[in-house]
């Protein structure tokens, strides 16, 4: 399978939401590698690596939530890199 690595940026209400453990939990559950962490602006970055049905699957469940509200979302394809799990930075 191919993998890819997209940076997503997220805006909306996605601070104080519980939006980086739900992005956590997903992206563990998918076997996707990466990070999520709170930008100064309130935005969300979130990078994950891993292949294309998950990474397509990662919108469609965080928009399931019912308390994250994403207004817009940047999505860039970004080199790969080597790592083994999916970590919320602070």
């Amino acid at each position: 399978m191919t993998k890819k690595r997209i940076r997503f940026i997220f805006t909306g209400r996605v601070q104080g939401v519980g939006f980086r453990y739900t992005a956590y939990h997903i992206c563990s559950s998918l076997g996707i590698t990466g990070f999520v962490k709170n930008e100064w602006d309130g935005s969300v970055l979130l990078e994950a690596q891993g292949n294309v049905e998950s990474l397509q699957k990662i919108l469609t469940r965080l928009e399931k939530s019912p308390f994250i509200r994403i207004e817009n979302v940047e999505q860039t394809e970004i080199p790969l890199k080597e790592e083994s799990t999916f970590s919320i930075e602070y």
